[in-house]
């Protein structure tokens, strides 16, 4: 009998934890949402909205940072209203998440091509002044965003992007149709349904044990230097990330990896939507002459853990251009290179598998 009764009194409390899970909880609502128009529609009426203009986000300057405000569906019908517009822009929005209290939030963007869209540099302008913000490009503001508005506002980019690309079908050419949540896309003539996709790459500090080779692209900031970093090849499909690890170094430094092991992900929302998959790479501390592939790069260079240490300490690529302080800065805290780095500083002594 007391056997029984701790049995139960166990299950009890195993199922009353499950039920009371934050995690599982939201996980479960958003599945719901995802899959269920009519619940998705419901959400939509407690719900906030983040709104974007040609992909770029309303921001609001906040001291050393910017906010992303977030506005009802009744703000957002009155605003529509003011200028003009139908409602039925409000069909084009797109689920990126909720909170713990299962507040849904989503993305509208009121620039992008569309019978409904908001085009007029004017109405633009007279938006921003009435919203009290600006639509300012996420590659410009992500990094004085904090954790939260960041990880959201790359998704939705990353995802009504897609939508603005997918509009018709590969198959038939018909348009497709978009489900309330933008979770998928339909084509009506034959029923094929398209997913959101995203690429993967693989971002790779190399080290040879005492050093780490840091590299930098045409592209990237002056002075930034930042780990190597590259696509899955798209002609050699079903390449491993380990063997795209090993390819990338070979291809744009001319070493040979000996070890390498994960480290960690994040989604980043440039040039599309990507999947980052950070690893770290050893190479032999006798096969280390570097040969820079210039298609690619534009520099590359060893670095001591002292010399990267103190880059990390003075991180502040604005500081460092006026003072000339340090030769070189690293990306900000909230990209995955920055943590891979930051890693390697760290934890000298990480145990690598076989490449």
């Amino acid at each position: 009998m007391s056997l029984y009764c701790g049995t139960a009194c166990r299950r009890k409390f195993f199922w009353c934890y499950r039920l009371l899970s934050t995690y599982v909880t939201k996980t479960r609502y958003l599945f719901e949402l995802k899959e269920d128009d009519d619940a998705c529609k419901k959400a939509q009426q407690t719900g906030a909205f983040y709104l974007f203009h040609n992909l770029a986000p309303l921001l609001q300057k906040s001291e050393h940072q910017y906010l992303a405000p977030q506005y009802s569906l009744l703000e957002l019908e009155r605003l529509l209203g003011n200028f003009g517009q139908d409602s039925q822009i409000l069909e084009d929005s797109v689920l990126i998440g909720c909170s713990e209290q299962q507040e849904a939030w989503f993305a509208l963007d009121l620039g992008l091509n569309s019978s409904c869209s908001i085009n007029a540099s004017l109405q633009k302008a007279e938006m921003e002044t009435a919203l009290q913000g600006s639509f300012i490009k996420l590659t410009k503001a992500l990094f004085e965003l904090n954790v939260k508005d960041a990880s959201l506002l790359s998704t939705a980019q990353a995802l009504l992007r897609w939508h603005d690309a997918h509009q018709f079908c590969s198959r038939s050419g018909q348009p497709t149709k978009k489900n309330v949540s933008g979770s998928k896309r339909v084509c009506p003539s034959n029923n094929i349904i398209y997913y959101p996709q995203v690429a993967p790459v693989v971002i790779t500090l190399v080290s040879d044990g005492t050093r780490c080779l840091l590299v930098r692209q045409s592209s990237f900031p002056k002075g930034m230097y930042s780990a190597l970093a590259g696509f899955c090849d798209i002609v050699l499909i079903g390449e491993s990330l380990e063997e795209t690890v090993r390819r990338e170094i070979a291809e744009e430094v001319g070493l040979e990896v000996d070890r390498l092991h994960y480290s960690a992900s994040q989604h980043w929302p440039f040039p599309n939507s990507t999947l980052m998959i950070a690893c770290h790479a050893t190479v032999k501390p006798g096969q280390t002459e570097l040969q820079v592939n210039l298609r690619e790069l534009e520099a590359a260079a060893w670095f001591s853990r002292d010399e990267v240490a103190t880059v990390l300490r003075r991180n502040n690529p604005s500081n460092q251009q006026h003072s000339g302080a340090v030769p070189f800065w690293l990306p900000p805290k909230l990209a995955i290179a920055h943590q891979l780095i930051k890693e390697w500083v760290e934890k000298p002594t990480c145990s690598p598998l076989p490449a």
